[in-house]
């Protein structure tokens, strides 16, 4: 894996809408930039789930609103990802714990790694300290009280953890589309909602203050 430089790596997987929330990546990159000296490939990159390309990456993400079914090259090539080391930030853009895409995901991850592998993870996990400081665990969006997902705020992500590791980041926030927006309208934020995106990838790529 290609760990000198930092990619954005968006999985493309057959089923569903993977192709969400497009500004994000950009937004992202911008933050790094702006907050860190780590080596940036400007562009995000997609990558086919069914592809080797997928290894080249030691960050990836993976979104949707719809179903998650991967087919047999699909569900090998993920789970041999994540077993060698990578990284992959699973984002539900429905914001919910019941809806299709949260049911389904959650059904591969079982299939793939075991009922129990997906876990929650403490609100004292590195990724919460890894640059920026979020002393309650994962910052809320302010999508979780629109009135489309479950109305709940989630005090939790998920994770499966490899050698002690995460290998998968799971999150029923909708932080993807929290951060869909051009990157320029940050300075209109009272504080940035990018810093947690930030942390997330500097864990990723074992970057840590």
């Amino acid at each position: 894996m290609q760990r000198s430089k930092f990619t954005f790596a968006r999985i493309k997987y057959n089923s569903g809408d993977w192709d969400t929330d497009q500004r994000m990546p950009s937004n992202l990159l911008n933050s790094l930039l702006e907050y860190t000296t780590i080596p940036l490939d400007p562009e995000e990159k997609t990558v086919e789930l069914s592809s080797n390309d997928i290894f080249k990456y030691p960050f990836c993400y993976l979104s949707g609103h719809k179903l998650v079914q991967f087919n047999q090259q699909e569900a090998a090539n993920f789970k041999k990802y994540v077993q060698n080391g990578g990284f992959v930030f699973v984002d539900d853009c429905n914001h919910d714990i019941d809806g299709l895409f949260a049911r389904s995901f959650e059904k591969q991850m079982a299939s793939l790694f075991g009922p129990q592998a997906l876990r929650k993870i403490p609100n004292n996990h590195q990724i919460y300290h890894s640059f920026f400081k979020f002393e309650k665990g994962p910052p809320t969006t302010s999508f979780e009280l629109n009135g489309w997902g479950d109305d709940l705020v989630h005090d939790y992500l998920k994770a499966i953890l490899v050698n002690d590791r995460i290998g998968v980041l799971y999150s029923n926030k909708d932080y993807g589309c929290e951060w869909d927006y051009d990157f320029r309208n940050k300075r209109f934020l009272a504080e940035d909602n990018t810093k947690f995106g930030v942390n997330i990838i500097l864990y990723a790529m074992g970057i840590n203050n």
